[in-house]
């Protein structure tokens, strides 16, 4: 079970991860703001937010059944 909320939270993290774009380099990152709308940028934004959420509490989950 443990495993599963591992796996589950680093999905999670990567994820938000691609959806914030913090994997890209500085010049991508801004052709990538000028040329979406903020509705978009809202929706990635809060994408990311939901998924880096859950991502850190099954990571924490993770640890507890680990730990217990």
């Amino acid at each position: 079970m443990s495993q599963f909320f591992l796996i589950l939270g680093i999905v999670g993290i990567i994820i938000s991860g691609i959806f914030m774009g913090v994997w890209t380099n500085g010049q991508q990152q801004r052709a990538n703001f000028h040329s979406e709308t903020g509705e978009h940028r809202n929706f990635r934004t809060k994408l990311a937010l939901y998924s880096g959420l859950a991502g850190v509490i099954s990571l924490g989950i993770s640890g507890l059944i680990y730990l217990l």
